[in-house]
């Protein structure tokens, strides 16, 4: 039984595939054309202009972001954007505080910060000290929430037991 890898890319394509389908199976209901990439090697704006959508999210232009696994819902006059940062370490405030500047200037429908080893010391913050507040990105009244949860390299899945916020 396999306990991490060796290698963080080897994490994208199983997150791939996890994403692809939960957002299939969140939107099933709803005509629309759903896109999940691999895209951490190419910068976010050349990607949303690659599938044609970069007139949605203009705030994306010239950032420079690179997201480890891109999803995009696109209907007929709408697109919306979800975001995987993955770790194969112990996730740190480094790594939630990237994922939230990325989330501040680019306002993805959904962000996940997933690593296989584990939550790690931001367990502290958000179990010990209650913070989850600064996990809060949105434009307005709406208010989202990063979701941070340890990836299970076993299942190829995110680990519910450890997801913060709980559900």
């Amino acid at each position: 039984m396999r306990s991490n890898v060796k290698k963080e890319e080897e994490l994208y394509p199983p997150m791939c595939t996890w994403l692809k389908s939960y957002l299939k199976d969140k939107y099933k209901k709803q005509e629309c054309r759903i896109t999940v990439i691999d895209c951490h090697l190419l910068y976010l704006d050349s990607v949303l202009e690659k599938y044609g959508v970069i007139n949605y999210f203009p705030q994306t232009v010239g950032l420079k972001i690179q997201i480890d696994v891109l999803g995009i819902v696109e209907w007929k006059d709408d697109a919306k954007i979800f975001f995987i940062e993955a770790k194969k370490n112990n996730l740190t405030l480094q790594n939630l505080g990237q994922l939230l500047i990325y989330c501040r200037l680019c306002n993805p429908e959904e962000a996940y910060l997933l690593s296989s080893k584990g939550v790690g010391a931001l367990e502290k913050v958000f179990v010990n000290l209650r913070r989850e507040d600064i996990l809060d990105f949105g434009v307005g009244r709406v208010i989202k929430k990063i979701n941070i949860a340890k990836w299970d390299v076993t299942r190829n899945t995110v680990s519910q037991l450890s997801r913060i916020p709980k559900l």
